[in-house]
């Protein structure tokens, strides 16, 4: 999008020690705490993948709530007190929050593509954030699927990447991804001359995985530990 605007994107990763029931059931009825936040324009609840990246396997321990807020005030006011991430602050053994400022955004999620880039985008030597996000067609599930070790392994191989997550609103349908790297440098290295990422990309292509996907880049403004 090449909409300018004072939007700021944020993502919370909460861990779970204990409540964990609590948590998973928060993934149904959290979004009518949600819905009615004015300067809140789009949002996500989302489950986790086992492991550090991407698998078949939920992690029931990580949750992670994607929110665009409408300016930067928006946001403050609601870490500090709305009553659905108050009780998060009270439940997870460990929140770590990423504010980020949309660099390129392309594709869709849920009919729109939700980022824009900030008025006054300033990006100095900052960390990168990668999100991506894809409805699969059933017809392709099994082929999919197959792919993302190697996918994995991919990343994991990848210079200057020092988190990844798989992410998403339903189990095997509907997934995501969160990455960060040290700079833009990193990511396109990986982008254009790793040859395993290479042929993924043309596979996805070719054997036309998603209904709907999104990919999304963005600087880290801030990575915070507000709890554990």
């Amino acid at each position: 999008m090449n909409t300018r605007s004072d939007q700021v994107t944020q993502l919370y990763l909460f861990s779970f020690k204990r409540n964990k029931p609590w948590a998973f059931k928060q993934m149904g009825i959290g979004y009518s705490q949600l819905k009615d936040i004015p300067d809140l324009s789009f949002f996500r609840l989302l489950g986790t993948g086992g492991g550090a990246g991407f698998s078949l396997r939920p992690d029931f321990s990580t949750y992670a709530f994607l929110g665009v807020w409408k300016n930067a005030a928006a946001a403050v006011q609601f870490k500090e007190e709305h009553r659905f991430i108050q009780d998060y602050f009270e439940k997870a053994s460990s929140i770590r929050l990423l504010t980020l400022s949309n660099i390129k955004s392309q594709g869709m999620w849920g009919g729109q593509n939700p980022f824009q880039s900030p008025k006054d985008l300033v990006a100095g030597n900052k960390k990168v954030a990668i999100i991506t996000r894809a409805t699969l067609r059933w017809s392709r599930l099994l082929s999919f699927w197959r792919a993302v070790p190697r996918a994995s392994r991919a990343i994991e191989a990848a210079e200057g990447v020092y988190f990844y997550k798989g992410i998403g609103e339903w189990p095997f349908i509907q997934q995501a991804t969160i990455s960060l790297w040290d700079s833009m440098d990193n990511v396109l290295q990986f982008a254009y001359k790793s040859s395993e990422h290479g042929t993924i990309v043309k596979e996805t292509r070719q054997k036309r995985w998603y209904t709907e996907d999104l990919f999304s880049r963005f600087y880290v403004e801030q990575d915070e530990q507000l709890k554990g």
